[in-house]
């Protein structure tokens, strides 16, 4: 369109015409506007020219708004298609997960879960970050989870459990309080920013509360008080995959600090495993002094200090120091 435009006005100009009415003529000559004719248009050279302007500016027009309204519709027609392949794949879900929210710590759960095999939807408000989650392969949802109706959308009532981990402790709040009364048996974990905010999550029926900075923390403290058994419970893919399998048994792995608190210093292995009522199995012990226990004798003693890498039943923790 644009050589076209060019060349027309150039040879309008040509024949002597001012630049200006050439590029005027052309215009309304291509858009079939019409006004009338700026020069007169006399003789074989300036007919020809009009004849060649009329049919190439008038297919140039015809040919660019086609492609437009292609690229348009297409997008729609993509779009739509995207959105109820999606509403298939979470109507055919039951027992899955859904996440609101998909920021650091939501993009972090989805890897968690897609790890292990867990089937999962996210719901966000931000269509740009859902792009990026189902260029990922992930299943997604726009939509605001406080509604109970995008909440119905995506399965809330035949969900297993929900994670609501935006970063606003009010909007969890909502989206718990939601959540709750459409499934009295959906377990709910949500996300703290404040430390005043989790009695306020608890009451609305979250089943649990999750504090990053503080399990952040915890992490940090176990990496420097137990640095070779800290790597048990670390996050690469193969650990991922070794707590998602014991997980299915239910089990979980912890480490804990041996210490008056947790009860378990100055006891046996055997002791230790026998206050838990067959609750907890000891795999590892990291002494203070750098040395590591793996597999040790049910009659090692547990020094103040030591870090104990236990296997508990889940939903029964190993003790934890206070």
């Amino acid at each position: 369109m644009l050589a076209v435009v060019i060349a027309a006005t150039a040879a309008y100009t040509a024949a002597g015409w001012s630049v200006w009415d050439a590029f005027y003529f052309v215009i309304i000559t291509i858009y079939t506007v019409g006004y009338g004719e700026t020069q007169p248009i006399h003789g074989f050279e300036l007919r020809s020219i009009t004849i060649l302007t009329i049919i190439l500016g008038c297919t140039g027009v015809i040919y660019l708004t086609g492609a437009l309204v292609q690229a348009f519709t297409y997008a729609q027609i993509q779009q739509l298609v995207g959105t109820k392949k999606m509403k298939t794949q979470i109507d055919k879900m039951s027992g899955h997960v859904i996440i609101c929210g998909y920021g650091r710590i939501g993009e972090a759960l989805a890897e968690e879960l897609a790890a292990g095999g867990i089937e999962f939807v996210i719901v966000d408000m931000d269509e740009a970050r859902l792009n990026s989650a189902a260029d990922r392969g992930f299943t997604t949802w726009v939509g605001d989870a406080t509604s109970e109706d995008v909440l119905k959308e995506i399965g809330v009532e035949r969900a297993r459990a929900l994670a609501t981990v935006v970063p606003n402790d009010a909007v969890n709040v909502f989206i718990t309080l939601t959540a709750r009364s459409l499934n009295k048996d959906l377990e709910i974990i949500a996300r703290g920013v404040l430390p005043n905010t989790k009695g306020k999550l608890l009451h609305a029926g979250a089943s649990s509360v999750v504090e990053p900075t503080h399990i952040g923390a915890e992490r940090i403290a176990q990496l420097i008080l137990f640095p070779r058994t800290a790597r048990l419970t670390d996050g690469t893919s193969r650990m991922r995959a070794l707590a998602a399998g014991l997980h299915s048994l239910g089990l979980d792995v912890e480490v804990v600090a041996a210490g008056p608190e947790t009860g378990l210093a100055g006891i046996t292995i055997a002791e230790a495993e026998a206050q838990g009522h067959g609750t907890r199995f000891v795999v590892a012990i990291n002494r203070r002094n750098g040395e590591t226990l793996t597999r040790p004798d049910p009659a090692t003693l547990i020094e103040p200090g030591d870090g104990v890498v236990m296997i508990t039943r889940a939903g029964r923790s190993a003790p934890r120091q206070t």
